[in-house]
C-alpha cells in the first residue's frame, strides 16, 4: 500500500513511517518543516518526500498522486500559550485538514486514518455513589487556587471515581486545541459520507517515545519533565500530581496506525460513509506523578517536586478504554509502562525552537 504520511518528519509521524516499511508498505511524507516543530532541519525522510503545507492545495495534490490512503498526522498540538493562539490552531489544524480532505475528493483517496486525541472528551468518566456516571463541568479557577482539584458531583457534590472513557461517550473539549480535534473528526466524517470513504480517529492518549521535542510549550507532560531532567533540574508536577492519565508509547501508536490503515482495504473491517474512532491507550493508567517519580528514577534524578501549580483549561482524569481498537482490529500494546520509561529517560530528544 501506498500511504500518504502528512507530518512525517515529526515525532510521531516519523515512527508511523518506519512501522510502514517494516510492514511492507510504501510512505509518502509531506511536511512543512516548521521551525516550532523542527528548529534543527532533520534530514529529508528517505523515499518520496514533499516539503510543503498541507494548507496548500497544489502542493497536497502532488503529494497524493499514486496514493492508495493518507495517513493525517500534520497538526498544530497541545494546549499552546493562550487564546492567543486561536487562530493558529484552527488554520493549521482544521482549514488544514479540510484541504488535504478535499484534495483527496478530486484524487479518488478514499481511505484515511486521522490523529485523534483523547482531549475530545473534556474530562473522563466519573461515577458518584449516589448518582451513578455522572459528567462534571470545568473546574473553577478558584477551586484549582484553593487546592481543591477533584471535580465533585454536578448533583450533590460527592467525591467521585474515576474510570475509564468509552468512544461512546460524550465529547465536551475544554481548550482550543481540543475544540480543532473535534472538528477533524467531523470534517472527516462529512468526506467520508461525501465520497463514500473509509475513515478512522485514533485518538490518542499520552503519547511518549525517542524523539519527542524538547522545552517547548506545545508539547506533552511527559516532554516537559524529560526536558528538565536533561537540563539537572526537578520535573515540576502541578497541582498535587494524582491526575490520571493513561501513557502509551510513540512505537505502539506508530503499530496502531499502520494496522488501522490496513483494516481500510480489509473487506468488512471497517464501515463505509463515517469516521471511526478507536481509543488509542496502554490500558494501564498511572498517575502523572508517578511518571514523573518513574522517569526521574530511570535518569537518575533529581526527584520532581509537586507544586500545587495548575493550567485553566487541563482535564483531571482522563484513562482510555482501548477494548474497541483491540477487539476490532486486533492492535495490542507492546511497551510496557517500566520499559518504557526506563528507555524514555535516556533517549534523545528533538531540538529546542529558537525564541520568538
Amino acid at each position: 500500500m501506498r500511504v500518504l504520511v502528512t507530518g512525517g518528519a515529526g515525532f510521531i509521524g516519523s515512527h508511523i513511517v518506519t512501522s510502514l516499511r517494516r510492514h511492507g508498505h510504501d510512505p509518502v511524507v509531506l511536511d512543512a518543516l516548521l521551525p516550532a516543530a523542527h528548529p534543527a532541519p532533520p534530514p529529508p525522510p528517505e523515499g518520496d518526500f514533499h516539503r510543503g503545507d498541507v494548507r496548500d492545495p497544489e502542493t497536497v495534490r502532488a503529494a497524493l498522486r499514486g496514493v492508495d490512503a493518507v495517513c493525517h498526522q500534520a497538526a498544530m498540538v497541545g494546549l499552546g500559550k493562550d487564546f492567543a493562539d486561536a487562530p493558529a490552531y484552527v488554520s493549521a489544524n482544521d482549514l488544514g485538514t479540510a484541504v488535504l480532505l478535499a484534495a483527496m475528493a478530486e484524487a479518488g483517496v478514499r481511505g484515511l486514518v486521522l490523529a485523534g486525541s483523547m482531549v475530545v472528551y473534556g474530562e473522563g468518566r466519573y461515577a458518584c455513589p449516589r448518582h451513578g456516571v455522572v459528567r462534571p463541568g470545568p473546574r473553577t479557577p478558584a477551586d484549582l487556587a484553593a487546592g481543591r482539584f477533584e471535580p465533585g458531583c454536578p448533583a450533590c457534590g460527592a467525591r467521585l471515581s474515576p474510570g475509564l472513557v468509552d468512544e461512546d461517550a460524550p465529547t465536551d473539549p475544554r481548550n482550543v486545541y481540543a475544540t480543532t480535534k473535534l472538528t477533524q473528526e467531523h470534517l472527516a466524517a462529512a468526506w467520508a459520507r461525501c465520497v463514500d470513504g473509509r475513515a478512522v480517529s485514533l485518538r490518542y492518549h499520552n503519547v511518549y517515545g525517542p524523539g519527542m521535542p524538547r522545552d517547548t510549550p506545545y508539547a506533552g507532560v511527559a516532554s516537559f519533565f524529560r526536558s528538565s531532567l536533561a537540563r539537572g533540574e526537578a520535573p515540576r508536577v502541578f497541582e498535587d500530581g494524582r491526575q490520571r492519565r493513561d501513557f502509551v508509547h510513540v512505537r505502539d501508536v506508530a503499530e496502531a496506525n499502520v494496522v488501522a490503515l490496513e483494516a481500510l482495504t480489509a473487506p468488512g473491517a471497517l464501515a463505509p460513509g463515517v469516521c471511526t474512532p478507536y481509543n488509542t491507550g496502554s490500558g494501564d493508567p498511572r498517575t502523572i506523578g508517578e511518571m514523573a517519580s518513574a522517569l526521574a528514577a530511570a535518569h537518575g534524578g533529581p526527584e520532581p517536586v509537586v507544586t500545587g501549580e495548575f493550567r485553566l483549561g487541563d482535564v483531571r482524569h482522563i484513562t482510555a478504554d482501548s477494548r474497541r481498537l483491540r477487539d476490532e482490529l486486533g492492535w495490542r500494546p507492546r511497551v510496557d509502562f517500566a520499559t518504557g520509561m526506563r528507555e524514555f529517560a535516556h533517549a534523545a530528544q528533538r531540538p529546542s525552537p529558537t525564541p520568538a
